[in-house]
C-alpha cells in the first residue's frame, strides 16, 4: 500500500513540475533575459522587501552585478595632477534630504521650481522652498502625492500641462497637471496608452495583430512588458517609449495615438533611450549594444543606421551633451563610454571614464558637466572635452545605489558655475546637492 501511494505521489509531482516548467516558456522574453535585462530589476524587489540597515545594503543586492571594466578602451582621466588641481577648487555639499517615499526612487524630473519623483506606484510633487538653495527647513515636507498608477513608475516626462509616466504594468499614463499653486493633491488622468480608441481601431484588421506568446496575440500598439523609459522629440510633438519587450514605440503627444512600433529593436530588454536635436534616436539594451535610429523625410518608419558595440555588459543609461555631439553610455561594466561624432557625423568611440566601483545606473548632463550615479552609492561629477576629462567630485551620503539624477544651473549663485543636483536612491531618499565648480 505504501509503495502504491509513493508511486502516485511521484507521478503527481512530475505532472506538476512539467506544467510549471511549460508555463515558464510562455514569457515574451527568456528567463535569462529577465535576469539580466536590468541589473537592478530583481535587486529593487529584494531591497524593498528587506530592512534598510547599512549592513543589509552592503550584502543583499546580489543582482546589482558589476562586470569587469573595459581594458581595451583608453582612459580619458589619465592626468592625476590636473585632476587634483580641479578637485581642490570644486566645492559641494548636501543642502537637504527629501523624505516621504516608502519605496526606492525610480525617476526624477525637474520643471522649473517643481520636482516630480516616481517611487513605487506613486508620483510626488515637491515644491516651495524645499528645492531652493536658500533652504527653509520648516517646508521640507511641502510635497503631495499627485498621481497613483497601477504599476511601479519607471520614467517621467513633463510637457506643458501634461505629465507622462511609464509603468511596470506595460502602460504609459498621461496626467493633467493642475494649478501647481493650488491645494488640489491629485492630478486628473487624461489617458492610458495605448488608448481604448487606438486599441479598438487596430484590432479590426488581422495585420495589426502580433504574437506575444504561444497562444496569445495583441495589437502592435501594446507594450507587453515593463515600459522602462520615455523621452520627447526635439519639437515635443512625439513621445518615444522603450520597453523590456524589446520594442520602440512612437506616440503623438497631442492625441496620444501610436504611430509606429519597431519590433525586435534589440536582442534583449531595452533600458534607456536618448534623443538628439537632429532627431537621431539612441537606445541602450541588456544585449550590450547601443543602436542609432533615424527617419528621413522620405520614409514613414524609423530605420537602423548604426550599432555601437563596446560595452561588455548590459547598458543601463544614456545621455547626450547639450549640442548632441557627444553620447555617454553607462553599463554594468563600471565604465562610462564616451562617443563622439566623426567627420561624417557618425558616432565613434572616444574612450572610457573610470572611477565607479560598481554598475553605472544613471547619467545626467547639464552645461558642460556629466553626472553619474552608481550601485556603489556614489555620484561622480565629470567635465572635459575631446579626449581629456576630469572627475571634479565624488558625492557620498546615500545608503543605497543611486538610481536617478536630474540637475539644473543655480542662477542664484554668480561667483562660480553653480549647479543644483537631485539624486534618487534605493534608500528611498532624494538628496539635494549644491555644486560650485571653477569657471573655465
Amino acid at each position: 500500500m505504501c509503495t502504491f501511494l509513493w508511486k502516485h505521489l511521484i507521478f503527481l509531482y512530475s505532472v506538476f513540475f512539467y506544467i510549471f516548467s511549460a508555463s515558464l516558456c510562455f514569457s515574451p522574453l527568456s528567463q535569462a533575459s529577465k535576469r539580466i535585462m536590468s541589473d537592478h530589476h530583481a535587486s529593487y524587489s529584494d531591497y524593498d522587501s528587506q530592512s534598510r540597515s547599512d549592513d543589509h545594503l552592503q550584502t543583499n543586492l546580489p543582482a546589482l552585478y558589476s562586470q569587469p571594466s573595459l581594458p581595451s578602451l583608453p582612459s580619458l582621466t589619465s592626468n592625476p595632477d590636473h585632476y587634483q588641481e580641479i578637485l581642490s577648487t570644486t566645492h559641494h555639499h548636501c543642502l537637504t534630504t527629501l523624505k516621504g517615499h516608502t519605496s526606492y526612487i525610480s525617476s526624477l524630473n525637474l520643471v522649473g521650481k517643481f520636482l516630480y519623483s516616481g517611487s513605487g506606484k506613486e508620483i510626488r510633487l515637491w515644491k516651495g522652498n524645499s528645492l531652493d538653495s536658500e533652504i527653509d527647513h520648516e517646508n521640507l515636507s511641502n510635497n503631495v502625492v499627485v498621481a497613483v498608477g497601477k504599476g511601479a513608475v519607471k520614467s517621467l516626462v513633463v510637457l506643458e500641462d501634461k505629465l507622462f509616466s511609464a509603468h511596470q504594468d506595460h502602460k504609459i499614463r498621461v496626467w493633467k497637471i493642475n494649478n501647481q499653486e493650488s491645494d488640489k493633491q491629485k492630478y486628473t488622468r487624461l489617458a492610458t496608452l495605448p488608448t481604448l480608441g487606438d486599441r479598438a481601431f487596430k484590432s479590426l484588421l488581422p495585420k495589426n495583430q502580433v504574437q506575444i506568446r504561444r497562444h496569445k496575440t495583441c495589437t502592435w500598439v501594446h507594450h507587453v512588458d515593463t515600459v522602462s523609459a520615455i523621452a520627447l522629440s526635439s519639437d515635443e510633438s512625439l513621445l518615444y517609449s522603450v520597453s523590456w519587450d524589446r520594442t520602440i514605440k512612437i506616440w503623438r503627444t497631442n492625441n496620444f495615438k501610436c504611430l509606429e512600433s519597431v519590433a525586435n529593436a534589440h536582442d534583449d530588454a531595452i533600458n534607456a533611450v536618448a534623443l538628439s536635436n537632429d532627431d537621431s534616436v539612441y537606445t541602450g539594451s541588456a544585449d550590450k549594444n547601443i543602436k542609432v535610429w533615424r527617419k528621413s523625410s522620405k520614409e514613414s518608419k524609423h530605420s537602423l543606421v548604426a550599432t555601437l558595440e563596446k560595452h561588455n555588459s548590459g547598458i543601463n543609461a544614456l545621455a547626450l551633451s547639450t549640442d548632441g555631439s557627444v553620447l555617454y553610455s553607462g553599463a554594468c561594466d563600471r565604465s562610462i563610454v564616451v562617443w563622439g561624432k566623426d567627420g561624417g557625423g557618425n558616432m565613434v568611440v572616444v574612450g572610457a571614464l573610470r572611477g565607479h566601483s560598481q554598475s553605472i545606473l544613471c547619467l545626467a548632463v547639464v552645461s558642460d558637466l556629466l553626472f553619474s550615479g552608481s550601485a556603489d552609492k556614489t555620484i561622480r561629477i565629470w567635465r572635459g572635452s575631446d579626449k581629456s576629462y576630469s572627475c571634479l567630485a565624488v558625492l557620498e551620503g546615500h545608503r543605497g545605489p543611486v538610481k536617478c539624477l536630474t540637475a539644473t544651473i543655480d542662477h542664484d549663485n554668480t561667483t562660480d558655475a553653480s549647479y543644483l543636483l537631485y539624486s534618487g536612491s534605493l534608500d528611498c531618499d532624494i538628496r539635494v546637492w549644491q555644486i560650485n565648480v571653477p569657471l573655465l
